[in-house]
């Protein structure tokens, strides 16, 4: 039980990798705060979580809202009375070519990718501080490190979350808290799945393992940085993407 009696918080945690992230967790022994902007999906994911033994809630956050942030996490202290791990999981898509791109979509993406997370590590780290613990894990992706064809709000959004990991490490690395960052490659999620055959074909003969991750893998970096495991690892990029970008 490498996470026994921790609490953590994993937002978008109702689907795919976020509740990979979240049942990863649960199974090494921390109770679980799932924050979604689709409350039945994220009551689905506390159900299936607490049938693991542990304590779950889940809430209906809008992670671009801070005030709705705060209020939420002093939700999370009246349980729990106090929060150990952060999962900024929370991210969309709104894909098209720079010059098709709508305004809207720009800041909508830059607002939950970029903003959700200052709002929820800021939110988070009050209390970390006054612990003088805590570990904080930001799910970025390659994509802000190498940048792609018709995502230019979301790669800026995810180089934007690598910047801000390295910003916040410096800052609460006197304090004892631990702030790292996952950038995924491929993944096997309902997004991948959707794409057509020789799509995906292409894209994992970019990939020299030869295949697409699995939510899993990601999940298991994560709960490796959460974990004691990692306490001398701080403001780092950990790229999990099957050998497709290797600096």
């Amino acid at each position: 039980m490498r996470l026994k009696d921790k609490v953590a918080l994993v937002t978008g945690g109702a689907r795919g990798i976020g509740r990979e992230i979240a049942l990863c967790f649960a199974r090494q022994g921390s109770n679980i705060v799932i924050w979604d902007v689709n409350p039945q999906a994220a009551a689905e994911a506390q159900k299936e979580i607490e049938g693991l033994g542990v304590q779950a809630m889940s809430a209906q956050v809008d992670v671009t809202n801070s005030k709705q942030v705060d209020e939420s996490v002093n939700k999370i202290l009246d349980k729990f009375q106090k929060l150990d791990i952060l999962v900024n999981n929370a991210g969309i898509t709104k894909d098209n070519l720079m010059l098709r791109m709508a305004e809207s979509d720009w800041d909508l993406v830059i607002a939950v990718n970029l903003k959700g997370t200052f709002n929820c590590t800021k939110a988070v780290s009050r209390l970390m501080l006054k612990a003088k613990s805590g570990k904080i894990v930001n799910i970025a992706s390659i994509i802000g490190i190498i940048g792609n064809f018709g995502q230019a709000n979301y790669a800026a959004s995810k180089a934007g979350i690598i910047a801000l990991t390295k910003t916040t490490a410096k800052e609460l690395a006197s304090r004892g808290i631990c702030v790292n960052a996952v950038a995924p490659g491929f993944i096997q999620t309902e997004m991948t799945a959707k794409l057509p055959a020789e799509i995906q074909e292409k894209m994992r003969s970019a990939i020299p393992l030869g295949r697409f991750g699995k939510p899993q893998d990601v999940a298991e970096l994560c709960l490796f940085l959460a974990s004691n495991e990692s306490d001398y690892i701080t403001g780092q990029t950990i790229i999990i993407d099957g050998g497709m970008v290797m600096a």
